[in-house]
C-alpha cells in the first residue's frame, strides 16, 4: 500500500457535500454488478472500476484516484481491509460478492485490461513537505498533526516499526493529558447544597462529574489498549508524559493544555479535543455542533481556531495505516513480535475492548474501540466524548441563563507544587498544609504509574499478583486520589491568592520512565513509598480529620503489596 505521504490517512467519506439525502440510492450501486465470465481473470477496466461510483471516486480524491488503475492497484491492500470491514464506503457496506470479485482482482494479478498482464505500476508519491517546528518533545509533535489543511501539514508516513512506535507512544502521551484534564474538572465541581446550589441543581451537577469520570475511565482505557498494541511491536509501553502546563508556540498546530476547572471555556476545550473527524457538516446539528467546539479565546488562548487542526483521529488514522502497510510489507508474524500473555486482558478491570494484540486484525478493532469512543468517526459523534461533552456545555449554558452569577465548581486554581520544567509561567502552592496533601497526591500518583507499569507489561508477575496488582491500582485511585483530590479542593494556595483553593496537580517526578524492572524490589520500593505517604497522611489528619480515612487506605496498599513481594 502506497498512500501518499503529503494527505491525511485515507478514509472513505462524502466531506463538506455530505452522503446522499436518501439512504435507498446510496445503496444502489453505480452500475450493475459486472460479471466475469468463467475460467476469466478479472481486470480493472471491466470489472473494478465499476464498482466505484463517481461520489466513491471524489470522496478519496484527497488521498488517490479511485477511478484510475495506477490509484486503485496501488492501495489495493487497504481498499480490501476496508471494503471487508465494511468502513468503505461510509454510507453502506459491499455486498460479499463484491468484495469476493475485489479478492480475485489482485490474487489474478491486478490486471488493468483483457490483454494486460498483471502488476501495479510504480507510483511516485509526492515530495513530501518540509518539517514544522514542534512544541515541546513528542506530545508537542504529535499535537502539531492538527493543522486541517493537508497541503500545509507534515506527512504521517509509518514505513518502519519504530516511527510507528513512537506515533503511538505520542499518542498515549495525548491520552494520558486528555485523562487527567478531564479527572481535573470533574474534580472541581461541587458536591453539596451547602455549596449554594439547589437541589436541582446539584443533582445535574452530579451528572456532569459521572460523566467526566466516565470519560476519564474511558481515557485510561485507551491508555490500556494503547499499551497493548506497543508491546504488540515488541516494545515498552510508555506512560509518562510532559508536566502541565505545555505550552503553544507560534504556528498552525499549537495548543495549550493545561487543567482547567469546570467551566464553559473548559467544556469548549474539551470539545475542541474530542472533534470527530470527518463529520458531516451539511448536518445541520453537526455543524452547530463542530461551531461550539471552537474554543473560547482570551487573553491567556488555550488553543488556535478550529480551522488550524485536524483531530486525535487523524493520529489513531495514521497508525491504523502504519499497521496495515508493515503487517503487508514485512508480514504479520514479523511485525507481531511483543507475546499476547505479555500483555493486559481485560477481564482485570472490565474492560471487554482491552484484549492482547497479535493480528493487524485485532490491532485494527482497538484502534477503532479508542477513536469511537472518543470522537465517534465512525460511529455516531453523539455517543461518544464529544456528543457527551456537547449535552454538557447545551445543559451549562442554560443553567447560567437561567441563574446569572451561579458557581457550580468550587473556586479552584490550576496550581503546581514546583515550577514546571517547560519554562511555562505558573501559579505555584505557598501553603505549607496544602502543599502537603497535593504532593501526597502526587506519590499516590507516581505508584500507580509504578504498578500500572508491572501490570502493562507483564514483566514476570504470577496470576494472583497481577490480580493484586489490578486491585490496589484501582484502590489507589477510589481510596487515595480522588478523596485527596477532592480535598485539595477546599484547601487555600495561599496568601498571594486569596480565596482560591487548590486541586490535584498531577505532577510527575520521574519522566523518562516508571518501570521497575525486578519485581521483588519493584514491589518493596512501592509498599516503601505508600508507607511513607501513609505516615505524612497519619502526621496531617492531626489537622484535618478527612486524612484518617486515606492514611488507613494507603497503610493497607503497602500492606499488601508488602506481603506479596517474592
Amino acid at each position: 500500500m502506497s498512500v501518499p505521504p503529503d494527505t491525511t490517512t485515507p478514509r472513505w467519506d462524502w466531506g463538506p457535500a455530505g452522503p446522499p439525502k436518501a439512504v435507498a440510492s446510496a445503496a444502489a450501486p453505480a452500475e450493475p454488478q459486472p460479471v466475469v465470465p468463467a475460467g476469466a481473470v478479472p481486470n480493472f477496466d471491466e470489472h473494478i472500476r465499476p464498482l466505484f461510483r463517481g461520489r466513491d471516486v471524489d470522496a478519496m480524491a484527497f488521498a488517490f484516484d479511485l477511478s484510475s488503475y495506477a490509484g486503485v492497484a496501488q492501495n489495493a491492500p487497504f481498499i480490501l481491509v476496508h471494503v471487508s470491514n465494511g468502513s468503505m464506503p461510509c454510507d453502506t457496506r459491499w455486498p460479499e460478492d463484491r468484495v469476493q470479485l475485489f479478492q480475485r482482482w489482485i490474487d489474478g494479478g491486478m490486471r488493468e485490461s483483457a490483454g494486460s498482464a498483471g502488476g501495479a505500476p510504480p507510483v511516485e508519491p509526492p515530495a513530501r513537505p518540509g518539517p514544522i517546528e514542534s512544541i515541546q518533545g513528542q506530545l508537542g509533535r504529535t499535537v502539531a498533526l492538527r493543522s486541517t489543511s493537508p497541503v500545509d501539514e507534515p506527512a504521517i508516513v509509518l514505513e518502519h516499526r519504530e516511527p510507528l512506535i513512537y506515533m503511538l507512544c505520542a499518542a498515549a502521551e495525548l491520552e494520558h493529558v486528555l485523562m487527567c484534564e478531564y479527572l481535573f474538572a470533574a474534580f472541581s465541581l461541587k458536591r453539596s447544597v451547602e455549596e449554594g446550589l439547589t437541589a436541582e441543581q446539584l443533582a445535574v451537577v452530579d451528572r456532569w462529574r459521572a460523566t467526566l469520570l466516565l470519560v476519564a475511565k474511558q481515557e485510561m482505557l485507551h491508555l490500556a489498549i494503547n499499551c497493548n498494541l506497543v508491546s504488540s511491536l515488541g516494545a515498552s509501553p510508555h506512560l509518562s508524559r510532559p508536566n502541565l502546563p505545555q505550552p503553544a508556540r507560534h504556528y498552525p498546530g499549537g495548543v495549550r493544555l493545561a487543567m482547567l476547572p469546570f467551566s464553559e471555556q473548559a467544556l469548549r476545550h474539551f470539545l475542541f479535543l474530542e472533534r470527530p473527524e470527518g463529520m458531516d457538516l451539511d448536518d445541520a446539528e453537526g455543524l452547530e455542533a463542530v461551531r461550539s467546539a471552537v474554543p473560547v479565546m482570551g487573553d491567556d488562548e488555550i488553543a488556535p481556531h478550529l480551522q488550524e487542526f485536524e483531530t486525535v483521529g487523524h493520529l489513531y488514522r495514521s497508525i491504523e495505516a502504519g499497521f496495515l502497510h508493515l503487517s503487508e510489507s514485512i508480514g504479520e508474524e514479523r511485525l507481531f513480535l511483543g507475546p499476547g500473555k505479555a500483555q493486559a486482558h481485560g477481564e482485570l478491570f472490565g474492560w471487554p475492548q482491552l484484549a492482547p494484540v497479535t493480528s493487524c486484525e485485532a490491532a485494527m478493532r482497538s484502534i477503532e474501540a479508542i477513536v469511537e469512543q472518543g470522537e465517534g468517526s465512525r460511529g455516531d459523534w453523539r455517543d461518544a466524548h464529544f456528543g457527551r461533552f456537547l449535552q454538557m456545555l447545551n445543559e451549562y449554558m442554560e443553567m447560567m441563563e437561567a441563574n446569572p452569577g451561579l458557581e457550580v465548581a468550587r473556586p479552584v486554581l490550576p496550581v503546581l507544587v514546583r515550577p514546571p520544567e517547560s519554562g511555562e509561567a505558573a501559579d505555584l502552592i505557598t501553603d505549607p498544609a496544602t502543599a502537603r496533601v497535593a504532593d501526597l497526591c502526587n506519590v499516590a500518583y507516581e505508584v500507580l504509574l509504578q504498578m500500572l507499569y508491572r501490570l502493562m507489561c507483564r514483566v514476570d508477575e504470577e496470576e494472583a499478583q497481577v490480580k493484586t496488582l489490578a486491585d490496589v491500582s484501582v484502590g489507589l485511585m477510589f481510596d487515595v486520589i480522588e478523596p485527596l483530590a477532592d480535598v485539595l479542593t477546599t484547601l487555600p494556595v495561599g496568601p498571594e491568592h486569596p480565596g482560591r483553593t487548590a486541586c490535584a496537580t498531577f505532577e510527575l517526578f520521574y519522566q523518562p520512565d516508571y518501570l521497575l524492572p525486578h519485581r521483588r524490589a519493584a514491589w518493596l520500593l512501592m509498599s516503601e513509598h505508600l508507607s511513607d505517604a501513609a505516615a505524612i497522611a497519619e502526621s496531617a489528619a492531626a489537622a484535618d480529620d478527612r486524612l484518617r480515612s486515606v492514611a488507613a487506605s494507603l497503610r493497607a496498599h503497602s500492606a499488601t503489596l508488602s506481603a506479596q513481594a517474592r
